[in-house]
């Protein structure tokens, strides 16, 4: 019996399967404006992050955004925003969610050279506090609250 993953339903949790990639991240599959989509997990980034070659692909209204990306290299990338996106990983939702516009160009390549999948994205802290996330790194399974339990 797992006694977390029954806790975890108990309290509202959804569970979504996560798949381990040769560079040792986890991908996820999501949907944005109902649009599937292939993404890494990413607990270190603050924001989630769509790349500007999938403007169309999800149908992503975007402005100009003064704020600046960065990451493990040396210097800021720009940015676009999408302010209202309905975005999906399984029964969780958010509605008039923002994401990050980034060139993950040099992450695909980077994934690209060892083996594994290029990504349209990166689901970040942001979203993971909002589905207050727990991760089974063990198990590779992804926890979101998705209803509030019944008291």
């Amino acid at each position: 019996m797992d006694q977390l993953k029954d806790f975890l339903f108990e309290q509202g949790y959804i569970r979504i399967k996560l798949k381990k990639t040769v560079t040792n991240h986890f991908e996820i599959k999501l949907k944005i404006n109902k649009i599937k989509g292939l993404f890494i997990l990413d607990t270190g980034a603050s924001n989630s992050c769509v790349g500007f070659d999938e403007i169309e692909t999800f149908n992503l209204s975007t402005e100009e955004s003064e704020h600046k990306a960065s990451g493990a290299g040396p210097s800021e990338i720009d940015t676009l925003i999408s302010k209202k996106n309905n975005f999906a990983i399984g029964k969780f939702t958010l509605k008039k969610h923002p994401l990050i516009l980034i060139n993950l160009s040099h992450i695909n390549n980077a994934l690209v050279k060892q083996k594994a999948k290029p990504v349209q994205g990166i689901i970040g802290a942001d979203i993971l506090h909002k589905g207050k996330a727990i991760i089974d790194y063990n198990k590779k399974y992804l926890y979101l609250l998705h209803k509030k339990p019944k008291r």
